[in-house]
């Protein structure tokens, strides 16, 4: 800043030379210099002032947001830092082909007790007692009124339980937040879907993890955040595993079975459109697996995935498939069929004399055993064991269930020829009704391989070749006429040209040994028959039907009846519109997908 001089020689000249005191000049000078110094100083202290007001404006602004933010934010109680990983309790839906949820997540709450912040433990524990009939009142009281800090009571509450807790006014019954796996129609594809439990706990989450069927074998996938809820579509049809269930229930009673199975697969990608096991069981409350007795007794045991059995004369159509395509027979071939047939100290009966020969067409149609070993000694045991192999029916299926890679079919120790007539016709090896459907797409889609999923398939993966196109044909024909004049005739469902093939195979005793009255019976099917869309498994585990005078145990009694009555009721459902058969012509055609 420049100073200006207090006694200017200038003007102190021209004050005396006018007569003035100089010194005058000094006063004025001095006071117009303080006046200047005052006035910087007052703009200085409001600057100074105004930017000290906007701090503090920011300020108490910041803090009106905040707590504005917090009035509106949901109340936690604050949780300290600890080394571990956080739970992820989210878990994706599982919705059937169509998008209906099959599996889904609900909120609710876990229910725990601090016994120190308990005003009245007995109390409490007498009131929880009478509210949850699981708890025992001695062994609550002696928690509550003992030197425990924390007590687990129940993982998960329904509102109205929720409630009835709160009721009781113990401020030390506490609460944490769940979520829960709800399977919304209880049953239904519980042997799909397997069930789900809690694994690591804490008092605000919990991990929810699969325990058997999909969830268990997706459970890495049901679980991955990155997903952001991406649900898993099945291959399943709602509506057509409630229609089959339905039916094949009551077919179990009808057929006084002690257990049945059921399985709907679409005959060129493979999907599972149905898959229903009898007994089952409601996930939503699944039963603990058994520690005692057989597996097969327990609900829990998926029969179509999990039972492996003799399929009886359901095996023949692969015999018979083999022959053709290696050209050793045609469909008119003649074939021997004078019984018994013995092979060292074993003999071999047809169920009926069919006389000293049949046709290859007709060896499947009246379902000659004499017949079908005959056919199988012109390849040999070699060839058989490679083609059944070719089909999936020597290893565990492929299908996407946590249960199925530990499922080996049962094979003879020594594939000698006597196995070899005994398997052509279903005796000797032992299977899944998986591994029928499977086999039974393969070799009727037009000849190629086929692998079962129960995820919904956006197009048609094309296999390995099995047989030709016209050797396909050829055994869907001979099926149509097993259900037109043959073993199956109570399969016909008008308007649909079902095919298929009936299979009776004797129970093995606990010791060993065929058991004469208990058997396994299985109806195999596909239709329509001249332009195949599915094929259907049907079993009846120790079936009798009784309508008439002496109870009869066959499959063409028993299981045929039962699965005819699920394609009447399946394939509308399944968009198929029934044809008229004309001038010995049938057809069907989609009408949706």
């Amino acid at each position: 800043m420049t100073r200006t001089p207090l006694r200017p020689l200038t003007q102190i000249i021209e004050a005396r030379a006018r007569g003035e005191d100089p010194d005058e000049i000094e006063r004025h000078n001095l006071h117009a210099r303080h006046e200047a110094m005052r006035d910087q100083a007052q703009r200085s202290a409001e600057g100074r002032l105004l930017l000290l007001a906007i701090f503090f404006l920011g300020a108490f602004a910041m803090v009106a947001l905040r707590m504005g933010s917090v009035a509106l934010s949901e109340p936690v109680e604050p949780t300290g830092e600890v080394a571990v990983n956080a739970i992820v309790a989210n878990r994706a839906d599982i919705t059937d082909r169509n998008g209906r949820i099959l599996a889904t997540n609900l909120s609710t709450h876990a229910l725990y007790a601090q016994p120190q912040l308990m005003t009245d433990p007995v109390g409490s524990a007498k009131a929880l007692a009478a509210l949850f009939p699981e708890f025992d009142e001695e062994r609550l009281i002696k928690d509550f009124t003992g030197k425990r800090k924390f007590v687990w009571l129940r993982r998960k509450l329904s509102p109205e339980q929720v409630q009835a807790v709160f009721d009781i006014g113990d401020p030390g019954l506490l609460f944490g937040p769940r979520e829960m796996r709800l399977y919304p129609n209880g049953r239904l594809a519980a042997h799909v879907l397997g069930g789900a439990s809690f694994g690591r706990e804490g008092v605000h989450s919990a991990e929810i993890i699969g325990v058997a069927g999909i969830e268990k074998a997706y459970d890495d996938y049901l679980r991955d955040p990155t997903l952001e809820g991406k649900p898993l579509v099945l291959s399943l049809d709602l509506s057509v595993q409630a229609a089959v269930a339905e039916v094949l229930e009551g077919g179990m009673r009808m057929m006084n079975a002690k257990a049945a199975s059921a399985v709907i697969m679409d005959i060129h990608t493979g999907e599972i459109i149905a898959l229903v096991s009898l007994p089952d069981f409601d996930p939503n409350d699944r039963p603990d697996p058994p520690v005692s007795g057989s597996p097969s007794d327990s609900p829990l045991f998926n029969r179509v995935a999990q039972g492996v059995y003799e399929l009886g004369s359901t095996f023949k159509i692969f015999a018979v498939a083999q022959a053709l395509e290696e050209g050793l027979v045609n469909e008119n071939t003649m074939v021997d069929t004078k019984g018994p047939m013995r092979w060292g100290k074993f003999t071999i009966r047809d169920f009926h004399n069919y006389g000293p020969q049949l046709s290859v067409r007709d060896v499947i149609v009246k379902s000659s055993n004499i017949g079908t070993a005959h056919i199988a000694l012109m390849f040999g045991a070699e060839k058989q064991r490679a083609f059944l192999a070719k089909l999936g029916l020597l290893e565990p299926t492929k299908v996407e269930l946590a249960e199925a890679p530990y499922i080996k079919p049962l094979l003879p120790k020594n594939w000698s020829e006597l196995s070899l007539m005994t398997i052509s016709y279903g005796h000797g090896l032992s299977a899944t009704p998986l591994h029928l459907a499977a086999a039974y797409a393969s070799i009727l889609n037009g000849g190629t391989k086929v692998t079962p999923t129960l995820l919904k398939q956006d197009a048609v993966i094309q296999g390995e070749r099995i047989v030709s196109e016209r050797v396909s044909a050829l055994a869907r024909s001979m099926l149509r006429d097993v259900v037109v004049r043959g073993t199956a005739s109570f399969g016909e469902v008008p308007g649909y040209e079902v095919g298929g093939k009936t299979g009776t195979a004797e129970k093995t005793g606990p010791n060993g040994g065929y058991l004469d009255d208990k058997n396994i019976t299985t109806f195999a099917s596909v239709f329509p028959a001249s332009d195949p869309e599915y094929v259907m498994i049907v079993s009846l585990d120790e079936p009798e039907e009784t309508s008439g005078p002496e109870p009869r145990r066959t499959a063409g009694w028993t299981a045929v009846p039962v699965g005819a009555e699920i394609i009447r009721r399946a394939a509308p459902l399944l968009g198929l519109r029934p044809v008229l058969e004309q001038d010995g012509q049938g057809a069907v055609t989609r009408v949706s997908n």
